[in-house]
C-alpha cells in the first residue's frame, strides 16, 4: 500500500478519537489563553516583564501539557483491543504504517500549534501594549512555537510506543515537564539548558540566554525526539504486535 492512503487512514482514525480531538483543541486554547493572562496582568508585568515577548508565549509552557497528551492519546490507541494487529494487517510494512501514523499526528498539532502561536502574538502583544512583536523575534517565536509542540506531541507518542502504555510515558514526561526542569534548572543552568523543554523554548525569548541559540535549541528538542523513535519504531518492527 502506498503511503497517501495509510496516512489518509491514519487521519481518519485521529478523527474518531474524540477524547484525544479535545486534547488536540485545548493546544491552541490553552497557549493562547494563559498567554493573554500572562501578558495582561498587571499591565504587562507578567511571569517574565523583563522579556515581554516570553510572557507574550507563556501559555506554551500549559500548551505543551496538551500536546504531550495528544501524542500520548493517539499512539495509546492503537494498543488498545487489539488495535495495532488490525493496523499491521491493513499495512504489512510496519515502518511505513508508524511513518503515516506520526506524520497524521505532526501535521495535526502543526496545525494546531502555529494557530495558537500566531494567535497568541497578536492578542498577547495587543493586551500588553507591544506593537513590534509583529517582527523579527515574534514571527520567529510563533513558527518555532507550533514546531516545538509538534515536537513534543512525536516524543511523547514516541514514548508511548516504546513503552506500549501510555500511563508509563505520562509517568514519565508529566515529571520531566512539571518538576524535573524546574529543579535542575535551580541547580544547574547548563545542563538545565539540554532539557528537551528548555532547549526549545529558547527561541520564545527575545533574546538567546544560556549555552543555546533559537534553533539550535530547537534542534535540541528534535535530537530528543529522534532519540525515543528511533527505538520504538525498532521494537515496532521487530517486536510481536
Amino acid at each position: 500500500m502506498d503511503f497517501t492512503p495509510v496516512l489518509h487512514a491514519e487521519w481518519l482514525k485521529i478523527r474518531t478519537l474524540r477524547s484525544a480531538l479535545a486534547v488536540l483543541a485545548a493546544v491552541p486554547l490553552t497557549t493562547v489563553a494563559f498567554s493573554v493572562l500572562a501578558a495582561a496582568d498587571s499591565g504587562g508585568d507578567g511571569p517574565d516583564a523583563a522579556d515581554p515577548l516570553f510572557t507574550a508565549f507563556f501559555g506554551v509552557s500549559l500548551g505543551q501539557i496538551a500536546a504531550v497528551g495528544f501524542g500520548t492519546a493517539v499512539m495509546a490507541a492503537e494498543f488498545r483491543g487489539g488495535a495495532l494487529r488490525v493496523s499491521l494487517a491493513a499495512v504489512p510494512c510496519r515502518g511505513r504504517w508508524f511513518a503515516a501514523k506520526l506524520t497524521a499526528l505532526a501535521l495535526s498539532v502543526l496545525a494546531a500549534g502555529l494557530a495558537g502561536g500566531f494567535t497568541a502574538l497578536a492578542v498577547a502583544g495587543a493586551a500588553s501594549g507591544e506593537r513590534d512583536f509583529g517582527t523579527g523575534a515574534g514571527l520567529r517565536a510563533a513558527v518555532v512555537c507550533g514546531l516545538y509542540l509538534t515536537l513534543m506531541a512525536l516524543l511523547a507518542a514516541g514514548l508511548t510506543a516504546l513503552l506500549r502504555s501510555a500511563p508509563a510515558a505520562l509517568g514519565i514526561l508529566a515529571p520531566l515537564l512539571l518538576i524535573v526542569s524546574f529543579v535542575v534548572g535551580d541547580l544547574s543552568s547548563g545542563l538545565a539548558d539540554l532539557l528537551p523543554d528548555r532547549a526549545g523554548q529558547v527561541a520564545l525569548h527575545s533574546a538567546p540566554y544560556g549555552t543555546l541559540g533559537p534553533w539550535s535549541g530547537l534542534a535540541v528538542t528534535a535530537l530528543w525526539t529522534a532519540a525515543v523513535l528511533a527505538p520504538a519504531a525498532h521494537r515496532l518492527c521487530h517486536r510481536d504486535a
